[in-house]
């Protein structure tokens, strides 16, 4: 096999040689690669937020989202008794938008700011950058990064993770008259050496995709596609282990369905601003999936923590006051401004765009929040 490091390699070179002298890759392993490759992962080598990128997340949209955030977190902090010092983790930070209003609007408590020691947990050093520029002016030096969740200190911990589970590799398995088959990445038999092209394949007979498909779903009809993400349930379960062993909360943010398991394939491409084909250019597109928020809360709880909802964004927002923030915001703006603020709540709080579809679900330490008294908009 060739060197990988050799500059000239675009990554569909590289999978195409892998997938060549070894076999098909799972959909999960491609997913991987073509996400966060050392290299040429497209989460590695750009920032892909805002307008000027491939798509725009909530805190993008407006300060309100973050703001809204940040005082559900002083909240569940004040709520666990506000246990002196703690972190305060995010997972895939993004531009460090999130992380900025959330800080911004934690001032209406100075004694959570000054408690708090800021974790962000990414991998790709383009955003890394991105994320100081934003947050040096609010935090000077006193942030700390982490490639992985395992990294952050033990303690007292508040953590968000906002479209961080969607971008988590899945696998895919297919029903067919034979029985479920898991899906593989091959190569284009008729693609050449110097533009390698990719088909979705099934797996042969005999090997283990069928036991990934959740028992509620096995008589699903031919055609049907379940997705499974062990590596999202693996986070979901150190978050739930955290949360068991020392006092915190985490707040889950993502789009997808409530009610899982469910049968769809969901997996798309998005590049600049529209979807583009799941296959083509790996590395160059975000690749995501549908987050099943029932898989997360039950992984979490089988970590040890306690689980909340999932609700929806828009009735979620609503119950911490959006509107009345919006307003006070309109109050002080220009007409022109105005206008922007009343769109950018729409957008994230009408059924039609991100109300509906992006959901919520909270964990807790046991005990933290009862049924009767339950987190902030939950």
């Amino acid at each position: 096999m060739a060197d990988e490091s050799a500059g000239s390699d675009t990554l569909a070179h590289l999978l195409a040689r892998r997938i060549l002298v070894d076999s098909p890759i799972s959909v999960g392993a491609f997913m991987a690669e073509a996400l966060g490759h050392p290299r040429l992962g497209y989460y590695i080598r750009q920032d892909p937020f805002g307008s000027d990128g491939d798509f725009t997340t909530a805190p993008e949209i407006s300060q309100m989202f973050g703001e809204l955030v940040g005082l559900w977190c002083v909240d569940s902090w004040m709520r666990l008794g506000g246990p002196g010092p703690f972190h305060l983790v995010e997972l895939g930070p993004g531009r460090g938008t999130l992380m900025a209003d959330v800080l911004r609007a934690a001032a209406v408590l100075p004694l959570f700011r000054d408690n708090a020691t800021v974790h962000l947990v990414e991998t790709s050093p383009a955003l890394r950058e991105r994320q100081c520029r934003t947050l040096q002016p609010i935090l000077g030096d006193a942030i700390q990064w982490h490639d992985r969740l395992e990294d952050v200190p033990d303690g007292p911990t508040i953590l968000i993770a906002n479209e961080f589970f969607d971008a988590l590799p899945i696998r895919q398995v297919q029903k067919t008259g034979h029985g479920w088959f898991e899906r593989l990445v091959d190569v284009e038999p008729d693609s050449s050496k110097d533009d390698p092209r990719f088909r979705f394949v099934l797996e042969a007979f005999g090997s283990s995709g069928s036991r990934l498909v959740p028992d509620a779903l096995r008589d699903a009809p031919d055609g049907s596609v379940v997705e499974v993400s062990p590596a999202s349930q693996a986070v979901a379960r150190l978050i739930g282990s955290r949360l068991a062993e020392a006092p915190g909360a985490a707040l889950v943010i993502d789009y997808g369905y409530a009610q899982g398991p469910a049968v769809g394939d969901t997996l798309q491409a998005m590049r600049r601003h529209a979807y583009a084909p799941v296959l083509e250019a790996p590395g160059e597109a975000d690749l995501t999936a549908h987050v099943d928020f029932a898989s997360i809360a039950a992984a979490a709880r089988e970590g040890g923590a306690q689980s909340f909802g999932p609700v929806e964004q828009g009735e979620w927002l609503t119950r911490l006051g959006i509107h009345q923030r919006a307003s006070a915001l309109m109050a002080k703006a220009t007409p022109a401004q105005a206008k922007d603020i009343r769109s950018a709540m729409d957008r994230l709080i009408d059924p039609a765009q991100m109300g509906r579809l992006f959901k919520l679900v909270a964990l807790a330490t046991p005990g933290t929040f009862a049924d009767t008294s339950p987190p902030a908009g939950f």
